[in-house]
């Protein structure tokens, strides 16, 4: 039975599913403290929608994670036969229940939450599941919808102070959002070999490695030209800018690396891109 979970939990890939869950829940804080929600008032309440909040978004990824592997087991029983659907551990119905479970238990916390918690919830769900059965494979639209769902974990997060919360964390996942943007485009570049063998038709394929890197550092420079906006919007306060520095930096990094195609090396800093943004809200806070 022990085995089993773990199995479950590999498939999920619950190391993602719990970062996620995670960055749901500083939104939690950030948007509390923007707006002065004394987060400390019902102890017991703000805990249990806390719990709440992570778990949700730990499912409905895990799920999503789930029905990729379960769409993509052909090719992964050549590029990846060790994971536990190629691999027998566990079989395609099995899969096919576990992850209706994780969807619906899911919708359900998320409408538990609040009104505007299952709609952003009921959004995402839809997206994850359209996104493994058709977006992925199609030019762009596959790159942005991974994007979005990572912008909005923040905004789902925020949802538990309604409307306004979700209001005052978008800057930050607008940031999330165009990181992810062009992550995922020099991903595909990585990948256009493997792509093009499994007859994926990704944007740097149809269109060529030199426009990839043109989009993916559009992506980027509009990121550093959007950062300094929860500042000069007076969301944040000056330590933001101080904090901003850093993150700046990363993004030109991975451009440069991006340029000289380096694309792991790229990628890697704009992820870190993201999670110091993260950081930089939160030390924009005081």
């Amino acid at each position: 039975m022990v085995q089993k979970i773990k199995t479950y939990l590999e498939f999920m890939r619950y190391k993602n599913c719990a970062m996620a869950g995670l960055s749901s829940v500083i939104a939690v804080f950030i948007a509390s403290s923007i707006l002065d929600y004394p987060m400390v008032g019902d102890v017991l309440y703000n805990a249990v929608h806390l719990f709440y909040i992570f778990i949700m978004v730990f499912l409905a990824t895990g799920a999503g994670n789930m029905l990729n592997d379960y769409y993509d087991v052909d090719i992964d029983r050549v590029n990846k036969p060790n994971r536990p659907l190629p691999s027998g551990r566990i079989g395609l119905k099995e899969a096919v229940y576990l992850t209706i479970i994780c969807f619906s238990v899911a919708l359900l916390i998320a409408f538990l939450i609040n009104p505007v918690s299952g709609i952003i919830g009921f959004i995402n769900v839809f997206i994850l599941i359209w996104y493994a059965k058709t977006l992925k494979r199609t030019v762009l639209l596959g790159n942005l919808s991974i994007a979005y769902l990572t912008g909005s974990t923040f905004l789902f997060g925020a949802s538990f102070l309604g409307t306004d919360g979700v209001i005052v964390m978008i800057p930050l996942s607008i940031l999330a959002f165009l990181a992810t943007a062009a992550r995922e485009i020099v991903k595909d570049i990585e990948d256009i070999k493997g792509d093009s063998e499994d007859g994926a038709v990704t944007f740097p394929i149809k269109y060529g490695e030199k426009p990839a890197i043109w989009l993916a550092a559009a992506f980027g420079f509009l990121a550093v030209l959007f950062s300094p906006f929860p500042y000069v919007s007076g969301i944040l306060t000056v330590h933001y800018l101080y904090a901003l520095v850093f993150v700046i930096l990363c993004f030109f990094a991975a451009i440069y690396y991006l340029f000289k195609k380096e694309y792991a090396k790229s990628s890697k800093f704009f992820k870190i891109s993201m999670f110091l943004a993260l950081a930089a809200f939160v030390i924009g806070l005081f």
